[in-house]
């Protein structure tokens, strides 16, 4: 297990009241390095979009919760081992994570994939690209033709960009526009591309109370329009 972190404080939301199945508090695993998803701020507390958004779920679903950091590369593991109870960390549904965990209703729309690279004549089809690991930019890349490069972290393939190590990131638009307008030597280049089905909350599959229960929270939030502001408080995409 890698970087297994408890947060300072706990969200005691609605302590006493009845919880799904047994668990006393449902612990919220994020990775807090991909922001605007999720980040730490400078308190050292998990802060961002999932953030706001977990909070407000786990208030309409009468849970208590607390939130946990885990690297990316061992989010699913860690979290099919028992370290926490659900993934909330800009996880997009696809068919491949299904046959290994389950997911809630999306609370993104797709997201647009971006390249940044420091050149507008990158090699985006035949060149060097920098995905970060186990992620559905790292499998489209694989397939496309390009040579891929696979890292633990978003910093990472962005300093490999940067370094000359490859050629172009691919990543969330979401994620990279904001580097881009702070780096006179880094753009957005050529098309976007959009994979996935959305973005959702990872829970065990034998935690289908749980998941039924953030399903119903993620629902309400799209029907009284509160998800959809935070999106565009956020700049995370397409709102519902």
């Amino acid at each position: 297990m890698k970087n297994l972190i408890l947060s300072t404080a706990a969200l005691a939301l609605t302590a006493g009241m009845a919880l799904a199945g047994s668990h006393s508090v449902v612990r919220m695993g994020t990775e807090g390095a991909y922001p605007p998803y999720n980040f730490i701020d400078d308190n050292g507390e998990v802060a961002g979009f999932e953030r706001e958004l977990g909070d407000e779920l786990c208030a309409r679903a009468e849970l208590t919760c607390e939130w946990v950091t885990n690297d990316w590369d061992s989010i699913i593991p860690n979290l099919v081992s028992g370290n926490y109870d659900t993934i909330i960390a800009g996880m997009s549904i696809t068919d491949e994570r299904k046959e290994k965990i389950d997911f809630t209703t999306n609370y993104t729309q797709p997201d647009p994939s971006a390249f940044l690279a420091m050149s507008a004549d990158a090699d985006l089809k035949g060149g060097v690209i920098a995905a970060q690991s186990n992620t559905i930019q790292a499998s489209y890349i694989a397939e496309s033709g390009a040579t891929l490069v696979e890292f633990a972290t978003p910093e990472e393939t962005v300093a490999a960009v940067k370094n000359g190590e490859a050629d172009a990131v691919l990543a969330d638009k979401a994620y990279l526009e904001p580097i881009a307008d702070s780096d006179a030597d880094l753009a957005i280049v050529g098309e976007s591309v959009l994979i996935g089905g959305g973005v959702g909350m990872g829970l065990r599959k034998s935690d289908t109370e749980l998941r039924d229960k953030f399903t119903a929270a993620i629902d309400s939030m799209k029907a009284d329009g509160t998800l959809n502001a935070l999106i565009e408080k956020h700049g995370i995409g397409e709102t519902f």
